[in-house]
């Protein structure tokens, strides 16, 4: 048995390290151009048959007409990475903020993984901002926190702005936007970095702080164990004897902290979170809530309790920062929505979809997870119905009914003192709509720079992960047209704000923020 078990195992790790060889290969070798044609005519008919509002912001004969044009400048093969460069930027015409494009990686075996596991790479643990094009560090875990405040001046060679200049070319924002291109991809450096150069064993990196310039090497280092974060505390530990009732505080400690940290959305590897609630200036009349995404964890606790605070304290002002907000839940932006408003209201009209069965799409998607498309060939019958009875056609077209497409009332009591949002190119996707209805009813005043998501809607809600063939280049695209019900013109720009404040070098550097002083500032001005 033990002999039968070594070969069942052995043959599994080399069948493993056969299908990555053979993967990097396929991904790295040279594609034949009527493969990469194809590829290029597959993507297309999967937007055609899946995405709603395809010709929202480009008419058919002009996208028809880049399709055949990248199709006939491929004249030589290529392989995925640099078949990735030509094809994203034809995608980002279709100006449908949703739609992504993602080159194959490289996999690792398991002995590199396994080499690997225990380490960290601690320019992964940096946060960007590009204030005037200069890429700067503004939170450093795990790392030298002088590094904060510091600019990046080259990156293995190249400078930032190549690279962000580089990257911009191949996402897009929702419609015509511009303001997204200048932070959304410093927000998500790492990331954009490692689709492009890979793996890195280490980074060798050029710094400015001030007027110093220094380097700094990035390398992968043994992630501290926690036996090592208490080794000097061991002896203390040793001489204090722990009781019982020691203990029970202890547990219900951890139990308070874990609930915390589930109604507030702990961003996971981090100490940050998604929800934040405070309250900011000389005394308890302005209240600050940061919410950085409207994903992770119940958030109904976190807004009933800090909505109860205001409302006991007479809060008079209330700033809510959507500022790098990238979306989530239609749930739980309706759940906010509903302390700001006194009267009933249509949160979302019905959704435009392709299909009548839109969850399957996604979740039978050729890019899907091997384990959802399994769960969903099961169930296939019962969402098949669920969907169908959720969906409607109507003059041609098929509409999709969430909840919030229903009349909704308000909470009891909602907040009735001043509203400042706070907003710029990351504010997307689920913050651009209720952006949207905040400024629609004029319940809010707006200061910043325009959204990154369209005021008119965007395609979201759920999504289709498509492979490609031949090169391996996933596509991610909604399949749900997200509205409010309320519309501008010209169409395709996000929500504007009324004071509008750009980030500049000179705020960075004396730590100010300039939109919350201005709310305060006018805050003050009409007391």
């Amino acid at each position: 048995m033990k002999r039968f078990l070594t070969i069942v195992a052995t043959s599994f790790v080399l069948i493993s390290c056969g299908s990555i060889q053979k993967y990097n290969k396929k991904i790295t070798s040279e594609i034949p151009i009527e493969d990469l044609r194809d590829d290029i005519d597959d993507v297309y008919f999967q937007l055609q048959k899946h995405h709603p509002k395809l010709y929202q912001y480009i008419s058919k004969e002009r996208l028809d007409f880049k399709i055949d044009s990248v199709k006939n400048s491929i004249s030589e093969p290529l392989n995925s990475k640099q078949f990735y460069k030509k094809l994203a930027p034809v995608i980002k015409t279709i100006g449908q903020g949703h739609i992504s494009v993602i080159p194959p990686q490289l996999k690792q075996e398991r002995r590199v993984r396994k080499e690997y596991r225990d380490k960290k790479f601690n320019f992964g643990t940096l946060d960007f901002d590009y204030i005037e094009q200069h890429l700067l560090i503004t939170a450093a875990k795990d790392v030298d926190t002088l590094l904060i405040g510091s600019e990046v001046v080259e990156i293995n060679g190249e400078t930032p702005q190549q690279l962000i200049a580089a990257y911009n070319k191949n996402i897009a924002s929702d419609g015509y936007n511009k303001t997204l291109f200048q932070t959304f991809v410093a927000s998500r450096f790492q990331r954009f970095y490692y689709r492009d150069k890979g793996f890195q064993d280490s980074l060798n990196v050029t710094l400015k702080n001030k007027d110093s310039i220094f380097s700094k090497v990035f390398k992968w280092k043994e992630k501290e164990k926690p036996e090592d974060k208490i080794e000097d505390s061991v002896v203390k530990v040793k001489e204090i004897k722990i009781t019982k009732e020691d203990r029970r505080i202890k547990r219900k400690e951890q139990k308070v902290k874990r609930k915390f940290d589930r109604d507030h959305g702990l961003v996971f590897g981090t100490d940050k979170y998604k929800r934040n609630f405070n309250f900011i200036g000389k005394d308890s009349t302005v209240a600050y809530m940061k919410i950085r995404g409207f994903s992770d964890g119940p958030f109904e606790t976190f807004y009933e309790e800090s909505f109860m605070k205001m409302d006991s304290l007479k809060t008079e002002n209330l700033i809510i920062d959507l500022r790098d907000n990238g979306g989530g839940r239609l749930t739980e932006i309706n759940e906010l929505y509903s302390y700001l408003i006194d009267k009933e209201y249509t949160f979302i009209n019905e959704s435009e979809v392709n299909s009548r069965t839109p969850m399957l799409s996604f979740i039978l998607a050729n890019g899907s997870p091997f384990i959802l498309k399994g769960i969903g060939v099961v169930l296939s019958p019962f969402i098949a119905v669920h969907n169908l009875i959720k969906t409607t056609k109507r003059d041609d077209k098929i509409y999709y009914r969430f909840k919030q497409s229903k009349l909704q009332q308000p909470k009891e009591n909602p907040y009735k003192g001043n509203v400042y949002v706070l907003i710029n190119g990351n504010s997307f996707s689920a913050s651009s709509i209720i952006s949207t209805h905040l400024k629609a009813t004029n319940r809010a005043t707006f200061v910043g720079q325009e959204t990154g998501g369209a005021y008119n809607g965007t395609v979201a809600g759920v999504f289709k992960n498509y492979k490609l063939p031949h090169s391996n280049i996933r596509v991610n695209m909604g399949l749900m047209q997200m509205e409010a019900p309320y519309k501008i013109e010209p169409n395709g720009y996000g929500v504007l704000p009324d004071v509008e404040i750009k980030s500049s070098l000179v705020d960075f550097e004396n730590k100010k923020d300039a939109s919350i002083d201005w709310v305060l500032n006018s805050i003050d001005k009409t007391n």
